[in-house]
């Protein structure tokens, strides 16, 4: 048998039409017997057969069989292609095919040779010399066979050197059995690991005139080529451990760091949570930490010396305070505010909204070019102004609200939302449309869709308001006359609001009777706060109830009303505190000294 250590061998034979079939037998019986006497098997030599002549055929590759039974049997079954000669083909197959690594050849850091056998009877119909120096560059060592009519020159020009042991002419196919005998011994050579002292650690791997160490699984070859070291498999950083990389012969497990689990990636750490033993006693929530837990009290609370139980620091979590709103803690007190828009009421606790009844809103807003996406966002923002002064409910006062531009676009109907909340947010979350200004598009939509029933619209029977507020930047590019009169026409009371270059002819059409109550103006989109009040008014006639005169603050007779209103509330609150009276004396004596520079102004 071969002694020679591994090879990865691939015969290239030549089955084109000069080679007869008795002839074609005869290099059957050639790669049969060279195999025969090699040791074949997955860790030791590793055989593959093509067969060209102006294709290439895979018979089967160095991945295929791994007993001699196998190879012969595939071997015994090939039919050949009797056509052309390209053996400058077949070459380059072997190269880019059957000696890579997912047809079965060993890497080439394994050190095992790669050989090619080409048996030809003739001379190739395409040039070789090229492509084979680039496969005996790319390590792979060609021994040429050419048998009766061969051309010496192409097997010189293919062959690795030295060319007189890798070039082979045979006289006729009688002879090819007895040279396979012989090219069988020069193929072998002597296994330089037998028969000497190689030194190898672990194992000795022969090769054509030497021969070189190998390691086993989980071991490298140290620098003197002989011994072997363990691996450290977690050296190179590759390993993907979250917390330790602990290395054994070969391989790695990764650990995790006291208070911490591996995860089922066997790579990653996951804290222990200590809470969850439900052993803590912690009266608020329980906090785990690396070898432990802690207690942590909720907000408005203070961890008490035992570390587990909590004391109200936030009275307003300590008391039932009322607010309707929102209860804020100062030092030993509280007291209630009231969202933006709204005010708090007499009894300190509840928040002052519209209270004028039940109305169905739709608001109408101007999407166009000109509103600039700066703008739009001022534009919602007033849409939620208006919305803090509602009392929002499904019972309550419904809003809608419609996007136009050169389209119009329904953002939510009257029945969408039943919240003040879930009305902003949605408010916050639509898209600038832009493009064009057709106003006289969405009175329509607004009249046909936004006010039916089945966007949400109380019956008419049921008596609740019906309000559309119409919000533009400029002119209408369409007609808007027909549409805004038939609003009115069909109950809807509308009031509409103008920025910029909006057109006072537009708005008064659009606006209810009367008009001067039903439509506002301001010159820019950052001064357009007060027109939420002047609509408020309108839509809640409570809030102008009663109010005080609005005069001019620098009037001599409004300073001595200013006085008077004061000092009223400061004797009211001196009643119910004597520790504020200091501070009364100081502001009494402030109001009078104003009084007597208003006298002498006068």
């Amino acid at each position: 048998k071969c002694r020679k250590g591994p090879l990865d061998i691939v015969f290239v034979i030549d089955s084109s039409r000069s080679v007869r079939p008795f002839e074609f037998e005869t290099m059957r019986r050639f790669m049969m017997d060279i195999i025969s006497n090699l040791d074949v098997g997955p860790n030791t030599t590793r055989v593959g057969v093509i067969q060209y002549s102006s294709q290439v055929q895979n018979i089967f590759s160095l991945k295929t069989f791994f007993t001699r039974a196998d190879m012969e049997k595939a071997i015994n079954s090939i039919i050949p292609l009797a056509q052309g000669t390209m053996t400058g083909l077949a070459i380059q197959y072997i190269m880019n095919v059957a000696f890579t690594t997912q047809e079965g050849a060993r890497p080439l850091h394994k050190k095992i040779p790669r050989v090619a056998i080409i048996v030809t009877d003739g001379r190739p119909q395409d040039r070789v010399t090229e492509v084979a120096t680039q496969a005996r560059n790319a390590g792979i060592e060609i021994y040429a066979v050419g048998i009766q009519r061969a051309d010496m020159n192409s097997l010189r020009a293919m062959a690795s050197p030295p060319l007189e042991e890798h070039v082979f002419l045979v006289e006729s196919f009688d002879l090819i059995q007895q040279f396979g005998k012989q090219f069988q011994d020069k193929l072998c050579g002597v296994d330089m690991c037998v028969g000497q002292e190689h030194g190898c650690q672990h194992s000795c791997v022969s090769t054509p005139g030497s021969f070189y160490c190998e390691c086993n699984p989980g071991y490298r070859l140290n620098v003197d080529g002989k011994s072997c070291s363990p691996i450290d498999a977690c050296a190179d950083g590759r390993h993907g451990c979250q917390h330790q990389c602990i290395s054994t012969r070969g391989s790695y497990s990764c650990h995790c760091r006291a208070g911490y689990y591996l995860n089922q990636d066997k790579r990653s750490c996951s804290m222990i949570d200590y809470c969850s033993f439900r052993n803590h006693s912690c009266q608020h929530e329980c906090v785990s930490i690396p070898n432990g837990h802690y207690c942590r009290c909720r907000s408005g609370f203070t961890l008490q010396p035992d570390t587990s139980s909590c004391r109200a620091t936030d009275l307003c979590n300590g008391v039932d305070h009322g607010c309707e709103f929102k209860c804020v803690s100062t030092e030993g007190s509280y007291h209630c505010v009231c969202p933006e828009g709204q005010q708090l009421q007499a009894d300190g606790k509840a928040c002052g909204k519209c209270r004028a009844g039940h109305i169905d809103l739709v608001m109408v807003i101007d999407g166009s070019k000109s509103v600039r996406p700066q703008n739009f966002e001022l534009v919602k923002q007033f849409v939620n102004h208006i919305v803090d002064m509602l009392e929002v409910s499904p019972h309550g006062t419904r809003v809608g609200l419609v996007q136009y531009s050169s389209r119009v676009r329904t953002e939510f109907p009257l029945n969408k939302y039943h919240s003040a909340d879930e009305i902003k947010k949605a408010v916050m979350e639509v898209e600038y449309m832009e493009k064009g200004t057709m106003t006289g598009l969405a009175l329509k939509h607004m009249v046909e869709h936004s006010f039916s029933e089945l966007e949400g619209a109380r019956p008419l029977s049921h008596n609740v308001p019906r309000i559309g507020l119409v919000f533009t930047d400029g002119r209408s590019q369409d007609d808007i006359s027909e549409w805004a009169r038939r609003a009115k026409e069909s109950g809807i009371i509308m009031f509409a609001v103008g920025v910029g270059k909006a057109v006072e002819e537009e708005l008064r059409a659009i606006a209810s009777e009367p008009v001067e109550q039903h439509y506002s103006y301001s010159a820019d989109f950052t001064t357009m706060a007060h027109l939420v009040e002047n609509f408020k008014l309108n839509i809640c006639p409570e809030e102008g109830k009663g109010m005080t005169e609005v005069r001019s603050p620098c009037e001599c007779e409004a300073l001595l009303q200013f006085q008077t209103n004061t000092v009223a509330i400061l004797q009211s609150l001196t009643e119910k505190n004597i520790l504020w009276a200091c501070s009364l004396a100081q502001m009494t004596a402030r109001l009078e000294a104003l009084e007597k520079q208003v006298a002498h102004k006068k």
